[in-house]
């Protein structure tokens, strides 16, 4: 009976990373309990809006093109990233300590407010992925150079995922985008 009541304890303290079949993440890919391999590719980020109408066209029929050419299951995956301008603002702070004029003084101070404000909003980073599932470790890199290559002729640059995309993309699949510097909250 004490063995039955330990065993609820333990079903009823597991976390949402315990219901996940994520093995690890290694080698840009998440490794699942099955052996599988979650890999991809991250898109750059690339305004077309700004393009005239008919390259906006063309790019928009080449994505439909790219997209219509793969012939396996892929997920189109966007997560936010929390922007971390830290560094940035204290090579600001050095520049207004030296800077000796009023005019260059301003400025730099009004970048100093603007990072500031950035930082108290928590301004993310958008960023999109296109991830797939593979055993075969050729097959996942020959997939990936397809992305890539496919992503290319669409004007778009596009780079294997690393680890931390993808600690990235499942931080925003588990937490809906909130970033959490917490250990977890076990109920009592």
């Amino acid at each position: 009976m004490l063995l039955m009541a330990a065993k609820k304890q333990v079903q009823r303290n597991k976390s949402a990373e315990d219901w996940l079949p994520v093995k690890g993440i290694q080698n840009g890919a998440i490794i699942t309990y099955g052996n599988n391999k979650v890999s991809g590719v991250k898109i750059t980020p690339r305004n077309i809006f700004i393009l005239d109408q008919s390259s906006q066209e063309n790019v928009l029929i080449s994505l439909k093109n790219f997209y219509n050419m793969i012939d396996f299951e892929f997920w189109i995956v966007v997560a936010d990233r929390p922007v971390d301008i830290s560094v940035y603002m204290s090579q600001l702070q050095l520049l207004l300590n030296r800077a000796q004029m009023p005019a260059i003084r301003k400025l730099i101070n009004q970048d100093l407010q603007k990072g500031q404000t950035f930082m108290n909003n928590n301004i993310v980073d958008t960023e999109y992925y296109i991830l797939f599932k593979e055993k075969n470790d050729d097959m996942l890199q020959k997939k990936i150079r397809l992305l890539i290559n496919g992503l290319a002729t669409c004007g778009l640059n596009a780079s294997q995922v690393s680890n931390e995309d993808l600690r990235i993309v499942l931080d925003n699949f588990l937490n809906g985008g909130q970033t959490t510097e917490f250990g977890t909250v076990m109920p009592v």
